[in-house]
């Protein structure tokens, strides 16, 4: 099948979409498929042969967060040129409503779409606003995914119709086969996340870590992420900042061998999430979970069975929690069990296969569609069937 995928953010700067965009695209080049991927990129990015640029990208405030989008002139048109050398079969677009290429190339598209909506944001007053220019554009997706119930409640809410849930892909293999690192191993708590972005919520697990010290003054934190460190570090005691450990971005790689190497993985995001790929990939590498108590998080964690969770944005009860945790060997491994089990279901080959079932009814449907307008023409004409 010739598949199209449609992603909205600049390749360049890592997110949880791009990641899905990806790893969507590689498993379904492995199964034979021929796929292309359309995505913002800068000139000088270093990008894998199945990605076109369709150009820079600017920072834009979207979805409690800045994201790097593309729109405009020059970018319909790549989007309309993308399109007509690509002849796919199928379009699946990421995050159509997002003022991106999603969007452009919704426009654009004839032929068989399908739309996946990542975002949860059940009060989203841009989103109703902007509801009657989309909604042509929106008229024309073939079928809906939505990557949780929560980003499928959103989508009911402001846009009507309904959605198939589909969740995020894990590569657990991947993550389940890393060499854990012996230097992050030993009373080790483990975050990823942006540093400088609020709603990942290292300002609340910064907060409860003198109670944690407290308790446990071996524990170290680590950090992986890009942002400003000593600002993420201004509020706490000087005497325990040599307690935190910055690993800057880290490769893929080495989140593997993060995640697989940490007593405790710790999720303190604040909202906005819609999934919460990140707790997929620590409960495939085998890491015991801690996290906030979104929505979103909540459903990941089979509603709190395979991780703990606590109040959002409640330091002291993170603290407790995560003293509780790495004081109970028993509990981690438990959890970890949990988890290893649970997270199964989120391995690529069941994902993809759910998504290529979606791409096979629609492009069915498009299929008998054109057949019957074949038909009716044939018949207007007096023509006879071939």
């Amino acid at each position: 099948m010739r598949i199209g995928i449609v992603c909205p953010y600049s390749w360049d700067v890592p997110g949880g979409v791009q990641f899905h965009v990806r790893d969507l695209a590689e498993h379904l080049i492995k199964l034979g498929h021929e796929v292309s991927v359309l995505a913002p990129a800068d000139d000088e990015t270093p990008l894998p042969p199945y990605v076109v640029s369709a150009g820079r990208a600017v920072p834009v405030p979207y979805n409690g967060s800045v994201a790097r989008l593309n729109f405009g002139f020059l970018s319909a048109a790549r989007v309309r040129r993308w399109l007509h050398e690509g002849a796919f079969e199928v379009i699946h677009i990421h995050e159509p409503m997002s003022p991106s290429l999603g969007l452009l190339a919704c426009w654009a598209a004839q032929g068989p779409i399908v739309a996946t909506f990542h975002t949860s944001n059940p009060r989203s007053r841009a989103m109703i606003a902007a509801y009657p220019i989309l909604q042509p554009a929106l008229e024309k997706i073939s079928a809906r995914i939505a990557v949780s119930e929560y980003a499928r409640r959103t989508l009911v809410e402001h846009l009507g119709g309904d959605a198939v849930v589909i969740p995020n892909g894990v590569d657990i293999g991947f993550f389940a086969d890393a060499e854990p690192n012996p230097d992050w191993q030993g009373d080790t708590i483990g975050f990823i996340g942006r540093i400088d972005e609020p709603r990942k919520g290292l300002p609340t697990l910064m907060r409860a870590l003198p109670k944690i010290l407290a308790g446990r003054p071996g524990v170290r934190l680590l950090v992986a992420g890009r942002g400003d460190e000593d600002e993420a570090v201004e509020d706490l005691p000087a005497a325990m900042r040599d307690r935190v450990q910055f690993l800057g971005m880290v490769s893929d790689h080495d989140k593997a061998r993060l995640l697989r190497s940490v007593d405790l993985y710790v999720a303190p995001n604040t909202g906005g999430e819609s999934f919460g790929i990140i707790l997929v990939e620590a409960m495939s590498a085998g890491a015991a979970v801690l996290a906030s108590d979104l929505d979103a998080f909540r459903q990941v964690l089979d509603g709190g069975s395979a991780g703990d969770l606590f109040p959002v944005e409640d330091a002291d009860a993170l603290a407790t929690s995560a003293l509780r945790l790495l004081a109970d060997p028993a509990r981690l491994s438990e959890l970890r069990e949990l988890g290893s089990r649970h997270v199964r279901r989120f391995d690529w080959s069941t994902v993809a296969a759910d998504i290529l079932s979606v791409y096979e009814t629609v492009t069915a449907g498009a299929a008998h569609v054109a057949e019957d307008e074949r038909i009716s023409l044939r018949a207007r004409f007096g023509l006879a069937r071939d």
